[in-house]
């Protein structure tokens, strides 16, 4: 990781990025969970045979152990977003938390893109957004720690 004269280690580009995905994942996953718990609102997503995200939202895969998969989305966002701010990345111990976290994200999206494609037959272009987010916020993750240095502190 990186420090600046005063030992401070900053989150890089990289850093930054992946909290940009986490956020804009963040703001998805709010709207998704608004939609889970008030059905008068309707998702801006078209009903078509493969794009339909009422169907993926209300299938009977869209709760794991009755929890709205929504919901657990919002909860992980909110974890990684503070895991990402500027301020988190001076804990070193923190590294391996990111890591293990953005991990966990891509095998959840492959988990729903998989029932996406194989139990309900549709794509919802919302969780599709949320998935890309995981992705690109993981590849971040992992870019920030593999280009990650430890500069000697100036005195």
């Amino acid at each position: 990781m990186r420090s600046d004269s005063g030992g401070v280690i900053r989150a890089g580009r990289a850093g930054v990025t992946a909290l940009g995905f986490a956020l804009l994942g963040l703001g998805v996953s709010v709207y998704l969970t608004i939609e889970h718990y008030n059905t008068s609102l309707t998702l801006a997503c078209p009903q078509t045979a493969t794009l339909n995200c009422a169907k993926v939202t209300t299938s009977q895969w869209s709760k794991i152990a009755g929890v709205p998969v929504a919901l657990i989305g919002l909860v992980y966002f909110v974890a990684m977003t503070m895991l990402l701010l500027p301020r988190a990345w001076r804990y070193r111990f923190l590294a391996p938390v990111r890591l293990v976290g953005a991990g966990a994200g891509v095998l959840m999206v492959m988990y729903l893109v998989w029932i996406e494609l194989f139990r309900v037959d549709a794509i919802c272009l919302w969780c599709t957004a949320v998935h890309v987010c995981t992705v690109a916020m993981f590849v971040a993750i992992v870019w920030r720690a593999s280009s990650a240095t430890v500069s000697p502190i100036d005195p």
